[in-house]
């Protein structure tokens, strides 16, 4: 396997940089990379400061979830960070794109911390059920305090630069859009004094905040009393103020571990991975693009789909004509001025009686009681042309599902409503029928509708995969 990351001198400093795409994730090559690459900038005589910067569209973006599930492999993270933050000449980080999780883990153990213009920085591990297990919980409260640590960690939310200047997560921003420059640049103005480099783990510990951590915990017991890592990520934050960064980020691991245990950490991996591809026709080859797109009627979707047209080579028009390819059909509209060559696509609600498909169209696309997840479901069309009206769907920002036959979501929707004592039992059962019919490319794509549309609980990964666990546990305790 090729090095994926490399070390070069530049006059006198030294530049690791990780070439690891798409997203240069923490993969153990990186991991292993990354120490053998400082282990080269601390013996080089000739560097006197070094830079870790990233190539591509992004810094570190996180784990490599190709190692989710698999049995951690040495040097685990924690550990590259701790030889990272030990180096013995300044580091300077450069974050471009996105840093986030371990990446800006990664970041933070470096001396000092510089970012290009529209860079986004967050640890969002409490979304997959997890908690920042590389000194996220313990370095992030020395830099921007208790509160600020609690807010950023428990939501995952992504941080604009701008942001992160004023808290003080990174130490500046660079109107250069080159990492390399802005790296070196950087650490120039350290090794002449302009700047301070320091070790985040040497400063201070962060005063408790009492009053924020039971602000914290109220608002997570009203907005999501079920789940487990918030409330282990407030106790791990809590435990920065305690003593050392040592004991802190000893009690990092051991609730991070606790995490890991959860259950609802292996539901939360489960719905992530079932956001990843889902617009995808299995069968598919190779399919036309759709470029020229009649919107007839009128729909909030339509609006949506408007407003994100100009990112993309995509025509939207309230007046197909010969070149128009495909029709996006509201519910409103009893007789479409679609022309005949063209691929019909009719919108309808979830909520709708009666089957699918009122205007003989190709293509249904179903609209959500809530959010903005749609399902597009092939009644008449063929593979290529489910995937063309999908990609173009993708290309304009709306996420979608594709089905088939009678499709997910209303069947789905009209379980839960059938039951509304026990509207989640009610589609797991329906999620069994669904599969056994063929409806889905993926039963993933069952547990994502019900998730995205149907407000079934994200941690419990979704009603197909509670049915498959169930059906698992009985047949272990079976005799």
């Amino acid at each position: 396997m090729p090095a994926c990351v490399h070390y070069q001198r530049h006059g006198d400093i030294g530049v690791i940089r990780i070439d690891n795409p798409p997203v240069n994730a923490l993969g153990h090559a990186v991991r292993s990379g990354l120490l053998d690459a400082l282990d080269q900038g601390l013996n080089d005589d000739g560097a006197r400061a070094l830079v870790l910067m990233a190539e591509g569209r992004t810094f570190i973006a996180g784990a490599d979830i190709r190692e989710f599930g698999q049995p951690p492999r040495q040097p685990i993270l924690p550990e590259v960070i701790a030889g990272l933050e030990a180096s013995t000449k300044p580091l300077v980080a450069v974050l471009h794109g996105t840093a986030l999780g371990g990446g800006l883990e990664v970041a933070l153990g470096c001396h000092y911390r510089v970012a290009l213009q529209g860079t986004r920085v967050g640890l969002p591990e409490v979304k997959l059920g997890l908690l920042p297990g590389a000194g996220g919980t313990q370095r992030l409260p020395r830099l921007v305090g208790v509160d600020c640590a609690l807010e950023l960690i428990t939501s995952g939310r992504f941080v604009p630069a701008d942001e992160a200047l004023t808290l003080g997560i990174i130490d500046a921003i660079d109107a250069t859009d080159a990492p390399l420059e802005a790296g070196l640049g950087a650490a120039r103005a350290i090794l002449e004094g302009q700047r301070t480099a320091r070790r985040t783990g040497e400063l201070p510990a962060p005063a408790a905040d009492p009053a924020a951590i039971a602000r914290h915990r109220a608002r997570l017991e009203a907005e999501a009393p079920d789940l487990f890592s918030p409330f282990r990520c407030i106790e791990a934050i809590a435990a920065s103020t305690e003593g050392s960064l040592a004991e802190g980020l000893r009690r990092e691991r051991e609730l991070f571990l606790a995490c890991m245990d959860s259950p609802q950490r292996a539901g939360l991996i489960h719905a992530f991975f079932a956001a990843r591809a889902p617009h995808r026709v299995p069968e598919a080859g190779d399919p036309p693009t759709l470029t020229r797109i009649a919107l007839l009627g009128e729909h909030p979707l339509f609006e949506r789909l408007k407003g994100n047209v100009g990112r993309t080579d995509i025509e939207l028009t309230d007046h197909p004509d010969e070149s128009t390819q495909a029709c996006l059909i509201a519910p409103d509209e009893a007789s479409p001025a679609c022309p005949a060559a063209c691929l019909r696509i009719a919108l309808q609600p979830a909520d709708a009686e009666g089957r699918l498909d009122h205007l003989n169209a190709e293509l249904v696309l179903v609209t959500p009681p809530q959010g903005t997840l749609v399902e597009l479901v092939a009644t008449r069309a063929s593979a290529d042309q489910q995937q063309a009206a999908a990609t173009a769907l993708k290309a304009l920002r709306q996420a979608v599902v594709v089905s088939r036959h009678e499709g997910l979501l209303a069947a789905l929707y009209k379980a839960a409503n059938a039951s509304p004592d026990d509207r989640y039992a009610a589609m797991v059962a329906a999620s069994l029928a669904l599969a056994e019919q063929g409806r889905c490319y993926r039963t993933s794509d069952i547990d994502l509708l019900a998730v995205e549309a149907l407000g079934y609980p994200r941690h419990l990964g979704g009603p197909h995969r509670q049915a498959t666990l169930t059906a698992s546990a009985s047949s272990e305790t079976s005799p």
